[in-house]
């Protein structure tokens, strides 16, 4: 009886270690790749033997060979070459300007709050004699006196009553030495919203514009389609944030300290290649036309360092302005990405 029992475990023991060895053999074909671009970057004769090795496991990504696949590799699908673009943008750094439907409508609701307030003395918000009642009556002089042009309704006689007595105790006053040294200490002074870069129009500057969300473009060395965001192929077994990382490292250099928002895209452009056009082959084999998917980024410091190889030039611009550097086309496919603001 022992030795049947003993037969039984033995089969069972076989079949389990037959499960678990055609389980090991399927290995995921994003796995086996990963696993031969590894290979090729230690060793030319460890790649050839993964290459041997993985021959009956095939990958469902066209740029993919059973003899090994190289990093430099552009990735293609259905005949598309995988392009990532990076939509760069600097935040606006100041409130933006009312339009002048706002500014009407912030003044109205002024006038009707200080109308409809209950009337408190002067002296229970300002000390007797001092510099702020002295202001307070001079801005309610001149209140009164622009009331006229505020609705349909001219001022009352008591208002211009007001008005004059106002202005005349508070030209009646006499204003210290220490009263006006302390009424220039507490002036509030406004800088220029306008910059000296937008009075040069500099595009290349970021100091331009400050009420603006600014994106960067850069200019191919071509004569058509020559403006665009900075873009590139995507590698085999790289994502798309490292690809727009890579691209603007090569095409922009390293001296931007940037953000990328998210893994996912914000938005894609298909094209396909003009007739007579070859591509990379090389690099993007098969490829007609390319599908390009948009990563969002911010700048927070630097610049960008033309290499004068890949972009001759570049420039900061808002959505209204790029209209005059990109093509119609292209615009139209980017447009809904940007702010109007």
């Amino acid at each position: 009886m022992s030795s049947i029992l003993r037969r039984q475990m033995l089969r069972a023991a076989g079949s389990m270690r037959g499960i678990a060895r055609s389980q090991i053999q399927v290995v995921p074909a994003r796995l086996s790749l990963a696993a031969r671009s590894y290979t090729s970057a230690t060793s030319p004769a460890s790649a050839a033997a993964a290459a041997a090795a993985e021959a009956p496991f095939k990958s469902n990504i066209s740029t993919t060979s059973s003899a090994g696949v190289s990093s430099t590799k552009d990735l293609i699908i259905n005949g598309n070459r995988i392009v990532a673009g990076a939509v760069v943008s600097r935040q606006p750094l100041i409130v933006r300007d009312l339009t002048p439907f706002e500014q009407e409508y912030f003044l109205y609701q002024k006038n009707l709050e200080r109308e409809s307030a209950a009337p408190f003395g002067a002296e229970f918000y300002f000390k007797k004699g001092s510099v702020a009642e002295r202001r307070w009556k001079q801005q309610e002089a001149e209140r009164l006196a622009s009331q006229s042009t505020f609705g349909s309704s001219s001022p009352s006689k008591s208002s211009k009553a007001e008005a004059a007595a106002a202005g005349s105790e508070g030209a009646e006053d006499e204003i210290s030495e220490e009263d006006r040294v302390a009424a220039m200490e507490a002036k509030i002074e406004f800088v220029d919203r306008t910059t000296e870069a937008d009075r040069k129009n500099d595009v290349r500057s970021l100091e331009r514009a400050l009420a603006r969300t600014l994106y960067l473009i850069v200019k191919k060395p071509r004569e058509q389609h020559a403006w665009q965001f900075p873009q590139g192929g995507v590698r085999v077994c790289e994502n798309l944030q490292e690809a727009a990382g890579r691209e603007l490292q090569e095409e922009c250099g390293g001296n931007m300290d940037l953000w990328f928002v998210g893994r996912v895209p914000i938005g894609h452009y298909n094209y396909s290649f003009p007739k007579g056009f070859a591509p990379k082959t090389e690099t993007s084999p098969g490829a007609n036309g390319a599908k390009v998917f948009f990563m969002k980024a911010h700048i927070f410091a630097g610049q960008v360092q033309v290499d004068n190889k890949e972009i001759v030039d570049f420039a900061w611009v808002t959505k209204q302005e790029m209209k005059d550097y990109v093509a119609p086309e292209y615009y139209e496919a980017v447009k809904d990405m940007l702010s109007d603001f």
